[in-house]
């Protein structure tokens, strides 16, 4: 059964992901990221992983999906563009290659990741949520704060890009 969901999931997650970047429309491909961001958060059950899943569906799909909808909708994009632009085939080509690059590294590396050093039954005692946070604030405080540094530039640059076009209507007004 876990076998069956795992595969569902994972059909979803490849099908929602070529829409997400393959759609003209952006609220479409918005919506299909949401799907997509549920059932990845599918897989981190089927992992035992509820307490990700949970963060998953809140700040992916809750937050960070609608700041992109907020920005579709700032920047007014139509639709109309042609998804299929002179950008496609250089785009096509560095896509082709890179998934190359992956089956090359995949097939050569062992996939056996390491292990950390709490082990099952510690992480059973403590619970999931107080051994993320025990690693995310002493092992990956680092990258945590260059985490949440890239986020906050992200949210600067789309606050400036939408303000990008207000400025310049009231100031073609004001001329």
């Amino acid at each position: 059964m876990t076998l069956v969901l795992f595969a569902y999931f994972a059909a979803v997650i490849l099908i929602t992901g070529i829409l997400v970047v393959t759609l003209s429309n952006p609220v479409h491909a918005v919506l299909s990221l949401l799907v997509m961001f549920f059932h990845v958060a599918g897989i981190y059950v089927l992992l035992n992983a509820e307490f990700i899943a949970i963060v998953q569906i809140l700040v992916y799909a809750g937050a960070i999906l609608v700041l992109y909808l907020f920005v579709v909708m700032l920047l007014n994009l139509s639709g109309k563009e042609k998804s299929h632009n002179r950008q496609f085939l250089f785009g096509s080509f560095v896509g082709v290659t890179m998934f190359i690059e992956l089956m090359i590294f995949l097939s050569r590396s062992p996939l056996s990741g390491t292990a950390g050093s709490d082990t099952v039954d510690k992480i059973r005692s403590t619970g999931n949520t107080q051994a993320i946070g025990e690693s995310l604030f002493t092992t990956y405080l680092w990258p945590f704060e260059i985490a949440s540094l890239i986020l906050l530039v992200a949210m600067i640059g789309a606050i400036v890009l939408s303000k990008n076009g207000i400025l310049r209507e009231s100031w073609g007004e004001k001329k």
